[in-house]
This record gives structure tokens, C-alpha cells and sequence, in this order.
């Protein structure tokens, strides 16, 4: 079984018994739009890989922290859609949550999905408490303050932010507690795992930076242009797209270079760079590049016509 195919299924099954019976069904509805919309995943296939690497003793273990954060990930993007924040219409290209069942149940369904996270986590530690304390600090850490997803949401509400802080925050932190969460379910030491994914993580906001600048909203399943439309910090604003895409380079090498010894460190280096070139796609970037040379030569023939009139 892949890591996806295993990431979903314990997604499911993990989602159905945490919702139980009796439940709002609307709400549940809201919370399944939400969940099973066709993302990548990834933030449990990395959570999955590490517990692997280290020995992956609990699957079931396993599951539920890579669970809990795909649920607190989902959580975060139904309020960042949200017309408080971004508004936006579309995500993973279907309509958001709010637009769907309004933004009361959405309000809701996001909410109830961060209790959920901890929910699947604190059921599946019954039989391993004292893995409990170590899996729930990494998870608050990944959301709250001061570093958290949280924090990282709060700082585009501020006048100014550093823009290394803000990324590490919004993005980064979630990637952190995925590699950490992977070693403290396999009751491993998760220091080694930190730098995987911080560097994953902040390479993954820079190609948000990248793709919100060079791709299409049908490309993206979602708004592009939305950095710039809400002032928001941006790596490709700040350095400009090449700058940005040698940085974004230089964050996967990092990345690849500090994934630990372990059993699987090439299935680990593959992921990354597979995952890098998800989510910055050469053909993107080549035909952002076509066209922006084209609408210079554009520009300079509509000067070159305005002097010789």
C-alpha cells in the first residue's frame, strides 16, 4: 500500500468513528467537503514516512497522528477561506465550504475539525499514554502560539511582518510537527527530524509564493493573484520570480540533505523531490517565462511605434 492509499484510508476510517452517530448532518456534511476533496496529503505522508524510518512499531499509532494533522491542515484552510480572510470561492478546485453551506456551518466545521484532531489522537494513545503527552505538545506547537499555523494566520492581520517568521509560522510549523509527530508515535527521539521539515515547509510556502504568481486558478484549484490582492507577504513579490525559484531550489536541496540516517532515507529524498516537482512544475514556470517574455517584446514594439509617430 502506498503512503497515500494509507494516508486516505486512515483518514477514513479515523474520520467516521470520531463523527459517530447523531451528529448535525449537515455539519458532518460540511466537515466531509472539507476532508475528502482530493488534497495531496502530504503533511500525513510525511508523518507516515518518518514513523517508517524509525521503525513505525504502532501503525495504528501512526495513523492517528498523521490523521490529526491532515484534520488540523483542513481546519486551517476552511477558516482561511473564509470571507474574514481571503473569501475565496474556489478550493481543490471545488467550492469552498462556506460557499457551499454558508458561513455559519463552515465557521462550525472548522472548529469541530480542530477538536476532532485531538480527538483521533487522544483515542488512539489509550493504549500508549505515554505516548499521549509528547504527540499532543507537538500538535499544539505545530498550531498555537507562538510559532503555530495560528500565529502564522495572525501575522497578516499585523502592520508589518518579517517574512521568514510569517512563513515558518503559517506553513512551516505544521510541516515540523509532521517529521516529529512520524518519530514521537514510533517512540523515537524527534530532534533529527526537525530540519526535514522545516526546510519542507518553508520550501512549500515559497512555491505557494511561486504558483500564485505563475499559475491560473484552474491550475491551482483555487484563487490566483490572492498575494498581492490582500497585501499579503510573498517570497516571489521580494525577491522576484527567479530569485524566488532559486531560493525554493536551494530549500529542497536542504531539505533532501537533512533527512537523518534511517532505513529509508532514499524513499524519503524521492518524496521530497517528487513533491517539489508537484508543486512547482517545470512547464508552469517555462510558460510563465514565454509569456512574460512575450509581453515584453510587446511593450518595447508599442514603444518603438509611439517614437517613430
Amino acid at each position: 500500500m502506498s503512503l497515500l492509499d494509507r494516508a486516505e484510508k486512515a483518514l477514513r476510517v479515523h474520520f467516521d468513528q470520531a463523527v459517530g452517530l447523531g451528529a448535525p448532518p449537515r455539519l458532518v456534511e460540511a466537515m466531509r467537503h472539507a476532508v475528502f476533496s482530493g488534497g495531496a496529503r502530504i503533511r500525513p505522508q510525511l508523518c507516515l514516512s518518518v514513523a517508517m524510518a524509525c521503525g513505525d512499531d504502532q501503525p495504528n499509532l501512526s495513523d492517528a497522528a498523521a490523521v490529526s494533522l491532515e484534520l488540523m491542515h483542513c481546519a486551517s484552510l476552511v477558516h482561511d477561506d473564509m470571507p474574514a480572510f481571503d473569501d475565496a470561492d474556489i478550493r481543490r478546485g471545488r467550492p469552498t465550504v462556506h460557499k457551499v453551506y454558508g458561513e455559519p456551518l463552515a465557521l462550525l466545521a472548522g472548529d469541530a475539525l480542530i477538536v476532532m484532531a485531538y480527538q483521533v489522537l487522544a483515542n488512539a494513545c489509550a493504549e500508549h499514554p505515554m505516548r499521549l503527552v509528547g504527540l499532543m505538545q507537538n500538535l499544539c506547537t505545530g498550531v498555537g502560539l507562538p510559532h503555530g499555523i495560528v500565529a502564522g494566520q495572525a501575522w497578516e492581520c499585523e502592520p508589518a511582518a518579517d517574512l521568514s517568521q510569517y512563513q515558518r509560522a503559517k506553513t512551516g510549523a505544521l510541516f515540523v510537527a509532521a517529521t516529529c509527530a512520524g518519530a514521537l508515535a514510533s517512540a523515537s527521539d524527534a530532534r533529527p527530524w526537525i530540519g526535514l521539515g522545516s526546510n519542507l515547509g518553508e520550501a512549500y510556502q515559497v512555491a505557494d509564493d511561486i504558483r500564485d504568481v505563475v499559475m491560473q486558478a484552474a491550475e491551482l484549484g483555487k484563487p490566483a493573484g490572492q498575494d498581492q490582492l490582500h497585501e499579503r507577504p510573498s517570497v516571489a513579490h521580494q525577491l522576484g520570480l527567479e530569485g524566488a525559484l532559486s531560493y525554493f531550489n536551494k530549500l529542497i536541496e536542504q531539505a533532501v540533505d537533512s533527512v537523518p540516517p534511517c532505513s529509508c532515507k532514499d524513499m524519503l529524498k524521492q518524496l521530497v523531490r517528487l513533491e517539489a516537482e508537484r508543486l512547482v512544475p517545470r512547464a508552469a514556470i517555462e510558460a510563465s517565462g514565454k509569456a512574460a517574455g512575450q509581453a515584453t517584446q510587446r511593450q518595447i514594439h508599442a514603444e518603438v511605434t509611439r517614437a517613430s509617430t
